[in-house]
């Protein structure tokens, strides 16, 4: 039984991304908004990226060079899915997960998840880029749902798309040799021109194809902004480059079964520099806090 409407299925695949309210229960959405509130506490103890590293050896939690004890500024966790019952739970048990399968399905697994966190007065931003770019795979048939986790508007640093993208060529993230993890400057510029604010209250998903162009701004708000962002292929869709995030629960079948062939599509594909901090932010120029010396 699927999930998705007709409308939505064709709505996602014309524009490259499609917006669900009410994508988890609302037990769901209390748990994972808990687990943040304790994390934030738990930052406010740190100076620099902290926690039980992922299974490369990075810390697990990372902040923003701005963050203090008094205003944290904590902006990525890792994976949260390796050390969280209730975000293992909706990575692999939630309404969105049927919901991709019903977008390139049947056959489903999980790549890695996220969360992405603008608190308030929070300095980070997304420059705009293809997650295709940092996850090649043999086929694009991979999607991204964004839930969250809070109520999301065009103050607090919502996800901004250019509708359609997806269709359009791969853009590069290198500056010459040097990979800077967003698009041209110029391209940017074009990007922001045709964008759209994707908002919604928490509990709502923006599923997103792999070669939508997206970014976000700063927080400019006195409300929170968290996305638990978790990236899911088909099963014969097969990473080209290493996972930038790797997970415990890396190559996991959640919906169908195994794929005994994969799938190639033709054409060049430029393969990503990954980051070696906490997170992707550094490459981006947002350093994260560290302790003084």
């Amino acid at each position: 039984m699927t999930l998705l409407t007709r409308e939505q299925h064709d709505a996602f695949w014309r524009d490259g991304y499609l917006m669900v309210e009410e994508a988890v229960t609302p037990a769901q959405l209390a748990a994972l908004r808990a687990e943040i509130v304790a994390w934030v506490e738990e930052s406010r103890a740190h100076a620099q990226p902290f926690g039980p590293p992922t299974i490369d050896g990075r810390p697990r939690f990372d902040m923003g060079s701005e963050h203090s004890a008094t205003k944290p500024a904590l902006r990525r966790i890792n994976n949260p899915s390796d050390i969280s019952d209730a975000y293992r739970e909706v990575m692999a048990d939630a309404r969105t997960v049927d919901m991709v399968a019903d977008l390139i399905g049947p056959d489903v697994k999980f790549h890695h998840c996220k969360i992405n966190l603008k608190l308030s007065g929070a300095k980070t931003e997304v420059s705009y880029h293809q997650d295709f770019a940092y996850t090649p795979h043999t086929n694009d048939d991979v999607v991204t749902a964004l839930l969250f986790l809070d109520d999301v508007d065009e103050d607090n640093g919502c996800l901004t798309v250019v509708p359609g993208s997806h269709k359009g060529p791969m853009l590069s993230l290198f500056d010459g040799e040097r990979f800077t993890g967003g698009v041209a400057p110029t391209e940017e510029k074009q990007a922001l021109a045709k964008s759209v604010p994707c908002l919604g209250k928490a509990g709502s998903v923006c599923l997103m194809h792999t070669k939508l162009l997206h970014g976000s701004a700063a927080n400019r708000s006195d409300a929170s902004r968290g996305l638990y962002i978790c990236v899911y292929s088909a099963a014969d869709a097969v990473p080209i480059a290493r996972n930038p995030m790797p997970s415990l629960n890396e190559g996991r079948i959640l919906r169908g079964q195994e794929a005994r062939f994969a799938r190639l599509t033709e054409g060049l594909v430029e393969l990503p520099k990954q980051p070696k901090s906490a997170s992707f932010f550094t490459v981006l120029g947002q350093d994260s806090k560290q302790a003084a010396e």
